[in-house]
């Protein structure tokens, strides 16, 4: 039960009211007013609406960095960032161990219990360890790579060509979220084709809903002192009510998923000729190795949710503002046909046009995927504390009390880091003059993460991008509904607020695959 003190139910009293009244004393363009008591958090609010395109109107005012003061006593003191340098000071591996998730991130995510997502220090190493030898296990690959097919083939082609037989309008971002639940959740329980994305464009499932609703309440928690949420959460009210019901509509369906991959480890039927999926694998693993309760319920929930969501949400933001981006840059779309056509897709003797051997040859379409990511990164920001006090290169001080956010979407946005043309769309700045792929620094294209943190399914992700592209662009050509609003909606993946609709028209034979 939260305890509730007299100064901090005060300090709720006054913010409501002062967001009440918030249209009276909006906030200059880039600037945050510091209230008494109430710190900066009401102006914070105003600019919730639109949090990623402000942060990166107050970072280039703030020289990249700049000290947010929450109200008192309410532990909401933080650092927003877009400096590489600080960014390369912190996940640097000898100062990396200083900066944590911390206990103040468990709290905010306690939904997702004791993951991969939340953990820290030994804990994650352990889990790190064996996820890592997991993915990159030749049979996970094998079944990521298959099921993405076989998704494919009995997913999106039909439904695609359906569209274009009845002229129809999609939501480009719903397919999407759709086609990475099903191929997700195949490869990480074992299951069945879900089926969410079909011809049918069934309701979607009380699952996949919980998982959209715990993904809206954790970043409100965000920008409400502890207290208040806690609070909500207590009596049942608002957002908090949501998440306790997505919260129990996800144990009971994670636990029924473990129940029935026992039964089938027991009796021996899950073996694959495709590979293994990540459930079994956790089952199988040899405890005196690895980890002690690696077959305990709570641990196989919490793991098995941490890649459900990082699989599901991360790619289907990733494909929406791709898709988008093509749509305002259609050169871009010709170039990628080009390259696809140049490394072989349309040789009849070719018997696999999205193998890897294939997909490693288009570096013209990885750079044009991370461009898309420089700019709309699936993951907006990363949340980190510091253990023991210490200095970034800016100059800002921070300590265990301070929250330290990495906007990962302003980073790429920032012309002090990328140059004059940061907000440019152009694949070409990936590609080198002997046409390979140019790396860029981790602490400066933030996508995946950087140093020991850094994302462990990132080219199963980019395989599974590059894939669906190409059976894309080479088959259907693709036009955005004109007139809708596009802006990225507050949430801890960065999803397209009132989607992506679009129109199909099938390619004609000579110029498809």
């Amino acid at each position: 039960m939260a305890s509730i003190s007299l100064v901090q139910a005060s300090i709720a009293i006054v913010s409501l009211i002062l967001c009440f009244f918030y249209h009276f004393k909006k906030p200059h363009k880039g600037f945050l007013r510091n209230w008494p008591v109430l710190g900066m958090l009401p102006s914070l609010l105003m600019e919730f609406h639109r949090i990623y395109d402000f942060s990166v109107e107050i970072l280039e005012n703030s020289n990249l960095t700049f000290a947010f003061k929450g109200p008192w006593y309410s532990g909401m003191d933080m650092v927003f960032t877009a400096d590489d340098k600080n960014i390369r000071h912190i996940m640097n591996s000898s100062n990396s161990s200083n900066y944590t998730k911390g206990p103040d991130f468990k709290e905010v995510f306690d939904v997702l219990g004791d993951g991969i997502l939340t953990a820290d220090s030994e804990l994650w190493k352990s889990l790190r360890k064996v996820s890592k030898a997991m993915v990159d296990h030749q049979g996970f690959q094998k079944l990521s790579m298959s099921t993405t097919r076989k998704k494919l083939k009995d997913g999106l082609v039909p439904l695609f060509d359906h569209i274009v037989e009845k002229e129809k309008v999609v939501d480009l971002q719903d397919v999407f979220r759709r086609f990475t639940f099903d191929t997700t959740l195949m490869t990480v329980t074992g299951c069945d084709d879900p089926r969410s994305l079909s011809i049918e464009m069934l309701e979607v499932d009380e699952f996949a809903k919980a998982l959209n609703d715990i993904g809206e309440g954790i970043m409100y928690r965000h920008v409400k002192p502890k207290f208040l949420w806690k609070l909500q959460r207590w009596v049942g009210f608002g957002q908090e009510k949501k998440l306790y019901e997505a919260h129990a509509t996800l144990n009971r369906t994670c636990k029924k998923f473990i129940l029935d991959k026992r039964e089938e480890v027991r009796s021996k039927e899950c073996s694959s000729k495709e590979g293994e999926d990540l459930l079994t694998s956790h089952m199988k693993l040899d405890s005196t190795m690895y980890l002690k309760y690696h077959n305990d319920e709570k641990f196989l929930r919490d793991t098995m949710l941490a890649f459900i969501l990082a699989g599901r949400d991360t790619t289907a933001s990733g494909l929406t503002w791709f898709f988008w981006c093509l749509s305002k840059n259609p050169h871009v779309v010709t170039n990628i046909r080009q390259e696809i056509d140049s490394n072989g897709a349309d040789d009849p003797e070719r018997s696999s046009y999205d193998s890897m051997e294939f997909l490693n040859k288009l570096v013209y379409l990885r750079g044009a995927l991370y461009e898309a990511m420089r700019l709309h990164p699936p993951v907006p920001f990363e949340r980190l504390s510091p253990i023991k006090p210490d200095v970034l290169p800016s100059g800002h001080r921070v300590d265990p009390s301070i929250k330290i956010l990495i906007f990962i979407y302003a980073l790429g946005r920032m012309k002090a880091v990328w140059g004059e043309d940061a907000l440019d769309f152009n694949p070409k700045r990936w590609v080198s003059e002997t046409r390979g792929f140019k790396e860029v620094s981790s602490s400066k294209f933030f996508t995946f993460n950087a140093g020991p943190r850094a994302c462990l399914g990132k080219e199963v992700a980019m395989t599974l991008m590059k894939t669906v592209v190409v059976e894309i662009l080479q088959n259907y050509d693709i036009e955005v509904v004109q007139g809708q609003k596009i802006e990225p909606a507050p949430g801890p993946i960065l999803r397209m607020k009132h989607g992506l609709r679009i129109k199909l028209t099938k390619r004609c034979s000579s110029s498809s695959k």
